[in-house]
């Protein structure tokens, strides 16, 4: 194995399919990934997208490792502030004790929507405008056990359950050095969205390793970069099937949030020149092209920002064509295939 290869699932719907098809894609994929040797299967979280089905990832997740024997299955991740920290650490507790060992607590900062969905997901403008996410991941560790509260704190009676359960490990997400050095801080694992932010993935990247501080949970770094990949047996099938990633990411730069689109819908397209810039800059982004194309490239990419893993996200119309895909990377990555 060349370097671990994990994947990251926003649970993309397609033009012509449905929320409930795009679920159970989402089982499939999960157990082919768990054949084919990928480590980690982790669950985004987005909200108010006609495009993306994964907005309940904590209840993904359960299903996810009921269906499958080696993955590790996580949140990629939980956006904390719009939950309460209690609830989360309930959440986690609750997977852990049915799956031990085999649960990630992916944790970001970010809403994963628009600012109105945001509002009504925190409920208040003030929740919607506060900056305390350090403060809430400490309550979120002393609800679940895993750290002491202050004195005389008015939660400290409080506890999470199931009782007897320790918390899964937390990584830490981010698309600035804010995660990083936050993670570094606390002694975590740091995982870097390259996929929508590769201008900060370099010193993002190093201001964790250069600020980490060992803890009682991690002795040392580890990193994991997060990529967008179209792989296919030839370069042009792969050039056709990234159309579909050059107009979603203008639709979303631009405020639509319809249905993943075709490769069809994408070249049929009518794209204005300042949209085909927008389409030059997505693909600094993503890593397409044949298996032996797409290995160097991200081999490449994980020496140069000193990933210790790659997590995978594929923005791919045809769910089968994702399938293969994945597979094609495993193989490429001589993963080691579990039958």
């Amino acid at each position: 194995m060349l370097l671990p290869l994990s994947l990251l699932d926003l649970i993309p719907v397609g033009t012509g399919s449905t929320g409930p098809q795009a679920l159970r894609n989402s089982i499939d994929l999960a157990r082919r990934a768990d054949a084919l040797g990928y480590t980690r299967y982790w669950v985004a979280e987005h909200h108010n997208t006609q495009g993306l089905a994964s907005s309940a990832p904590e209840i993904m997740i359960g299903l996810l490792a009921r269906e499958t024997q080696h993955l590790r299955v996580g949140s990629g991740g939980i956006m904390l502030p719009n939950h309460s920290p209690l609830k989360v650490a309930e959440n986690f507790l609750t997977l852990e004790a049915l799956y031990p060992g085999r649960i990630d607590l992916g944790l970001g900062r970010a809403p994963g929507t628009d600012r109105v969905t945001a509002l009504a997901l925190r409920r208040s403008v003030e929740a919607l405008a506060a900056d305390d996410f350090p403060q809430q991941l400490q309550l979120l560790r002393a609800f679940a056990g895993e750290a002491e509260f202050p004195e005389d704190d008015l939660f400290a009676r409080v506890r999470a359950s199931p009782p007897g359960v320790p918390l899964p490990p937390i990584w830490l997400l981010g698309s600035s050095d804010f995660g990083a050095r936050l993670a570094a801080t606390l002694g975590r694992g740091f995982a870097f969205a390259y996929h929508f932010s590769p201008d900060m993935a370099l010193p993002a990247m190093h201001a964790y390793r250069d600020t980490f501080q060992p803890s009682e949970y991690l002795a040392r770094p580890y990193a994991i970069l997060g990529v967008s990949v179209v792989c296919a047996e030839t370069e042009e099938r792969a050039e056709e099937l990234a159309r579909t990633h050059d107009l979603l990411w203008v639709n979303i730069r631009n405020g639509r949030t319809g249905p993943i689109p075709s490769p069809e819908e994408a070249r049929a397209y009518p794209y204005t020149p300042f949209e085909l810039q927008q389409v030059r800059a997505s693909r600094s982004m993503l890593v397409v092209g044949t298996p032996e194309r797409v290995r160097a490239r991200l081999l490449e990419l994980a020496r140069r920002m000193e990933a210790d893993e790659l997590m995978v996200t594929s923005h791919i119309h045809s769910h089968a064509e994702r399938v293969r895909s994945y597979e094609l990377l495993a193989q490429a990555f001589e993963l080691p295939h579990r039958g």
